[in-house]
C-alpha cells in the first residue's frame, strides 16, 4: 500500500507513527525539531490521514505498508518511533524487519492485549450525520454529550474534511477502523526477539505501560530501557512536549 507521508530534514532516517484516530499532522512540530539531525518520515498509517483505505487493518498489514515505504524511498536502515497504536505497528516491524530497523522508540504502549476503552469514541462518530452538518462547531456541539473532553473532541475532527460541495466526510476509514478495532487490541508476539536498542517512553500518568508489563516487554526487546515523564499522561507526547522531544534525540544520540 502507497503510505501518505512527509519527508522533513536531512541526516539518519527516523519514521514517526501516529496513534489511533490520528495522522501525521499531530506530529508536525516534533518533527521539525527532530529534523535539525535526521531525516524524519512522518507517516499516515492505513485508513488514516490522506493514506488509501483499505478493509485489513492489522499489525502484519501495517508493518508490510512500512517496509513498502523503506523500498519506495530507498531506506536501508531507521529509527522507528510509535506512539499507541503506531507503538504497536513499530514493534511489529522490527520484530518482522529487524534488517531494517536502526533503534526502535515505543511511546506509551507494550506489547500486551489491551481491554476495549474507545467505545463511546466510536458511537460518537458514528451518530454524527455527516450530511446534515454545517460546520465543525455544529459536530463539536453534536458530540459533546458522549465526549465530554474537548480536547479529544478537536482531535477526533481534525480527521473531518469537506468535499467540494461543501458537505462534510471523514478523512479516515471509520468502518474499517471499527471493524478491525479487536486486531489493534490484540498483543505483539514473536519467536525471536528483536535484539536492537530500544526505548519505551511512559506518562507517569498513564496507565498504559505498566511495572508488570516488563518482563514479556524484556522478552521480546532484551536491549529494552524504559523512561518515565512526570505529568504525562497517553498523551505524552503533547502533556510534555519538550520533555518527549529531549527524550527521544537523547536515545537517538546514544545510539548513533
Amino acid at each position: 500500500m502507497l503510505l501518505n507521508y512527509t519527508v522533513l530534514g536531512k541526516g539518519p532516517a527516523l519514521v514517526v507513527l501516529h496513534g489511533l484516530f490520528g495522522s501525521l499532522d499531530n506530529w508536525l512540530t516534533l518533527g521539525r525539531q527532530w529534523a535539525g539531525l535526521n531525516t524524519v518520515y512522518l507517516v499516515d498509517q492505513r485508513n488514516h490521514g490522506r493514506s488509501p483505505h483499505d478493509p485489513r487493518i492489522d499489525f502484519p498489514a501495517m508493518a508490510a505498508d512500512l517496509q513498502e515505504l523503506f523500498a519506495r524511498e530507498g531506506i536501508r536502515q531507521a529509527s522507528v518511533l510509535g506512539h499507541s497504536m503506531g507503538g504497536k505497528t513499530a514493534m511489529r516491524f522490527a520484530l518482522d524487519y529487524p534488517e531494517l530497523t536502526a533503534s526502535l522508540i515505543v511511546a506509551d504502549m507494550a506489547p500486551k492485549t489491551y481491554p476495549s476503552g474507545h467505545d463511546l469514541i466510536f458511537e460518537a462518530l458514528a451518530a454524527l450525520e455527516l450530511p446534515s452538518l454545517q460546520s465543525r462547531e455544529d459536530a463539536e456541539e453534536k458530540m459533546t454529550t458522549l465526549i465530554t473532553d474537548p480536547g479529544v473532541r478537536l482531535f477526533l475532527l481534525k480527521n473531518l474534511t469537506r468535499n467540494k460541495d461543501g458537505s462534510f466526510r471523514w478523512k479516515m476509514n471509520l468502518d474499517a477502523i471499527r471493524a478491525g478495532y479487536p486486531y489493534i487490541l490484540e498483543k505483539i508476539d514473536a519467536d525471536f526477539p528483536y535484539s536492537g536498542p530500544v526505548c519505551f517512553i511512559r506518562g507517569s500518568r498513564s496507565a498504559y505501560v505498566e511495572d508488570r508489563d516488563w518482563p514479556e516487554i524484556i522478552r521480546l526487546f532484551p536491549q529494552a530501557t524504559l523512561i518515565t515523564l512526570p505529568d504525562a499522561g497517553h498523551w505524552l507526547h503533547a502533556d510534555q512536549p519538550a520533555a518527549f522531544a529531549a527524550a527521544v534525540q537523547d536515545f537517538l544520540g546514544r545510539v548513533g
